[in-house]
């Protein structure tokens, strides 16, 4: 006879509200039976109306041992009425009416045949989990109940959630509640944070429970099979000292030990489980529960679209979920190795999957169903309109979608592969060149955890490059690595022994079984060689064609990516000398200004020849006018690019042109203009300027001011593409030529550039900042003036340096009358003894000057 529980009353008129509406919505705490129990109730009752009532669990785990233990309480066999169906894995045949299978089971059947023909109910298990998978089946059955199939019963059953939004979305359907059976559960938190490692806090803490009470089973929540494997290790002591039969739970495990670790022992037990046992998993006799406030939580990396893990911390409801564990039998107690702090500070609950993952698989099952956009859909939870178009964009790039937005014959056949999109259109492509078994490898290999053992301490830093080998691709190496595993027959001892992870080599092994029975009937591939490996290459690339990347330097581990991202190549890679490469798979880092991305842990070799060929509507060729600082010349630039990688560029020096020149001015603006406006003959331009302002302020010349030198000198860059031809250039007189016929004459004749003194000699006149204009020249020359030149109109005179024949002044002024009665005597005795040759008249103000010297030759 069957173990009443608490679920069973209900039973009856959950039934009758399901045969009346075709559609209610269950809330059961954990325990209360509604797993194992509703589904045959559902059958036995007619609600499924003779056929097969399905039920969707959110773990490959859950629906396996949930159809075990069904089988079991009704002694029958594992695969007739009762039977699972999950990846790569069936009990299950023609007679099998209630039918346990994981959501993504479920949708993939939903696309074979979307009318679920042969189906009468489906119930959706745990849906308080919100799995993406969770919130689409949502959103399918009742739109195919809305549509074309009204007769089929759909059952939302829920341990923690709200009902009421899931009820109000289905259109107010009725709600039924179970209070479950609950004894009294005494909750203890740590006093302060504890910084041990985590095996041994657990071991400290099942010693704990088991001083406290004699009796019961122990459950402790741990985040994943390596904490679970380090656990069980530190217990070994304690297990041997109590008797205790210490044994692990988790998804990856084989089901006979799963099922040891469910079923009831003779021994006290320690259960060392995962999230798994929260909800979909119930484990009789436990009455002590450890939790570690930790889960590995599923999330999608925006670089890779693949799945993976990280560890957080668990919201407050699993937390009271975990705790509700150890009240189902008897009363119990609860030791959470975190503080009562930390438990309030946790969110309440952890928001639906479908708000923060990849939705690229998603969109892919809508297009299969013939669902052109997610906003023509209803759902519970809106996807973010974000995520949606970044789905969208993959799976153009990875050419599933046609230009219409409807599936290519790529996207079918990616469909019909139960991978993430990626992997599936890395078989499809491998199909296609011949190596599709080795494709199907590469599948299971990167949707599996590594396989390595120094995956598990690397952490994406790597190993110095002296001991790394070096090829064209990482994966290419796990193929390797997986085909050494082959050849020693998967012996755990000796996968060991030359670093590998058995288990994750087990399941690497069987993913590969299933995915090559999936392959076209076909002659068998050929031996591997250089052009498969190339094949396999170009297939990884039809996976990730978003995630080129090239090295900013030869042989660097800085890379830029199409999405103009940067990262880091692991020293561990064996990628080491291509240029361009594919980054597979990366761990992503903390994203301060300067600091690299991720770090890739898996990389692979391409050419960018296979973008031309496979991608070359996504290649831009562009041409464009550059600055080169170092030359100081305008180049040009032409580029061919994929995104943000330069697959390859030229460059040379620009022709003369309009487009050129405004580089050019660009370029004279950032190094500034006055490098360019230096000089002698510039300063005393702007000088004369200066003295025509003040010495004619009614007929003044354009100020010569920063700003208007400044762009004088950017309208001399038309017709130049370079600084050396700017500072080539007389400045001062095209600033001159720029001028008025008026304004030159005035220029020329009120402060002239060069004076004629009597005896024909032209000197030049000097103009400097800060002093009057002056000429120099011999004193000679001076002879027959009585008054030294004046400028502006006379207003003006010049100061006269009087040279010695030694070139050196004798005297500097601006009165040569006074010159010639004061000062000239004198200096005329001291002239005549140093330089006797000359002639050195009494009155040089009548003197005859000598005529001009011939130039030199």
């Amino acid at each position: 006879m069957m173990q009443t529980l608490p679920i069973d009353p209900l039973l009856p008129e959950l039934c009758k509200e399901l045969a009346a509406s075709r559609v209610a919505v269950l809330e059961a705490p954990p325990g209360a039976g509604k797993t194992t129990r509703v589904p045959v109730a559902l059958l036995e009752a007619g609600v499924s109306g003779g056929g097969q009532v399905l039920v969707a669990e959110p773990r490959r785990l859950a629906a396996r041992m949930a159809a075990r233990r069904v089988a079991s309480e009704h002694s029958e066999r594992l695969g007739g009425r009762i039977g699972y169906r999950v990846r790569f894995e069936e009990a299950a045949g023609p007679e099998t009416r209630v039918l346990y299978v994981t959501e993504g089971m479920l949708l993939r059947q939903l696309l074979a045949d979307p009318k679920l023909s042969g189906v009468g109910a489906v119930v959706l298990d745990e849906f308080h989990e919100r799995h993406l998978d969770t919130d689409l089946l949502l959103t399918l059955l009742s739109r195919l109940r809305k549509q074309t199939r009204p007769d089929l019963s759909l059952l939302v059953m829920s341990a923690t959630l709200d009902a009421e939004p899931v009820a109000a979305f289905l259109d107010e359907c009725p709600r039924l509640r179970s209070e479950g059976r609950m004894f009294p559960v005494e909750i203890e938190h740590l006093a302060e944070p504890d910084d041990r490692p985590l095996e041994k806090q657990v071991v400290s803490a099942v010693r704990r429970l088991l001083d406290l009470d004699p009796n019961g089973d122990v459950l402790v929540f741990l985040p994943g099979a390596g904490e679970i494997r380090r656990a069980q290790a530190a217990l070994e002591p304690l297990a041997a000292e109590r008797q205790l039969s210490v044994v692990p739970l988790h998804g990856d495990l084989p089901m006979a030990e799963q099922a040891r670790a469910i079923e009831p022992s003779r021994e006290r037990k320690v259960v060392l489980s995962t999230n798994v046992a929260e909800s979909s998993v119930t484990i009789d006799g436990v009455t002590g529960v450890v939790d570690s406030g930790l889960a590995r939580i599923a999330q999608h990396s925006p670089w890779t679209g693949l799945p993976s893990l990280v560890t957080a911390k668990i919201s407050r409801a699993s937390a009271v979920q975990r705790a509700g564990r150890a009240g189902r039998t008897a009363p119990g107690r609860v030791l959470r190795l975190y503080t009562k702090g930390d438990f309030q500070s946790r969110v309440e609950h952890d928001s639906p999957e479908l708000l923060r993952a990849d939705l690229a698989e998603a969109l892919l099952t809508l297009h299969g169903a013939g669902i052109g956009s997610a906003d023509s859909v209803a759902w519970l939870s809106p996807p973010p309109p974000a995520r949606v178009a970044a789905a969208e964009e993959l799976l153009n790039v990875l050419g599933a979608l046609d230009p219409a937005q409807g599936l290519t014959a790529i996207g079918r056949r990616m469909l019909e592969l139960p991978l993430h999109p990626r992997l599936a259109r890395v078989m499809v492509e491998g199909e296609r060149r011949g190596v599709g078994e080795r494709a199907a490898l590469i599948a299971a290999l990167l949707g599996e955890r590594d396989l390595r053992l120094s995956s598990r301490t690397d952490f994406g830093g790597g190993r110095a490059g002296a001991d790394t080998a070096t090829g064209p691709s990482d994966v290419l190496e796990l193929v390797d690595a997986f085909e050494l595993a082959r050849s020693l027959n998967f012996q755990p001892q000796r996968l060991r022994s030359h670093g590998l992870e058995p288990r994750s080599v087990e399941a690497v092994a069987k993913a590969e079984r299933q995915l090559t029975r999936l392959l076209p009937k076909k002659r068998r591939e050929p031996e591997y060689d250089d052009d498969s490996e190339q094949a396999l290459l170009q297939t990884l690339l039809t996976g990730f064609a978003d995630r080129v990347a090239r090295r900013r330097k030869p042989q660097g581990l800085d890379i830029v990516l199409a999405s103009g991202k940067t990262a880091r190549l692991s020293p561990s890679s064996v990628v080491r000398n291509e240029e361009f490469l594919l980054a597979i798979d990366v761990e992503e880092r903390g994203g301060k200004a300067g600091i690299n991305d991720g770090v890739v842990r898996l990389a692979s070799a391409i050419r960018p020849e296979w973008l031309l060929d496979l991608y070359g509507d996504r290649v831009s060729a562009s041409d464009e006018l550059t600055w080169n600082a170092q030359a100081e010349r305008v180049e040009s630039l032409s580029r061919m690019c994929y995104g943000a990688v330069v697959l390859d560029e030229s460059r040379g020096a620009a022709r003369p042109s309009a487009e050129a020149s405004a580089v050019l001015a660009a370029a004279v603006v950032d190094f500034g203009a006055q490098e360019f406006l230096k000089g002698d003959a510039l300063t005393a331009l702007i000088e004369r300027f200066a003295l025509a302002a003040k010495h004619y302020p009614g007929q003044s010349l354009p100020p010569l001011d920063e700003s208007t030198l400044k762009a004088r000198v950017l309208a001399l860059c038309e017709g130049a593409t370079t600084f050396a031809e700017l500072r080539a250039l007389d400045v001062p007189a095209a600033l001159v030529a720029n001028l008025s016929s008026a304004e030159r004459r005035l220029l020329e004749e009120a402060l002239p550039e060069r004076v004629r003194l009597p005896g024909g000699r032209s000197v030049a006149v000097h103009y400097e900042p800060g002093k009057p204009p002056f000429i120099e020249s011999r004193l000679q020359d001076f002879f027959g003036m009585a008054d030294g030149p004046r400028l502006c109109g006379g207003a003006l005179p010049l100061t006269l340096h009087l040279l010695a024949p030694n070139g050196r002044a004798v005297q500097v002024t601006s009165d040569l009358a006074g010159f010639w009665e004061r000062h000239y005597p004198g200096i005329r005795r001291e002239l005549m003894r140093r330089y006797p040759r000359h002639s050195w008249p009494e009155d040089g103000r009548h003197a005859e000057p000598p005529p001009p010297r011939p130039p030199r030759r």
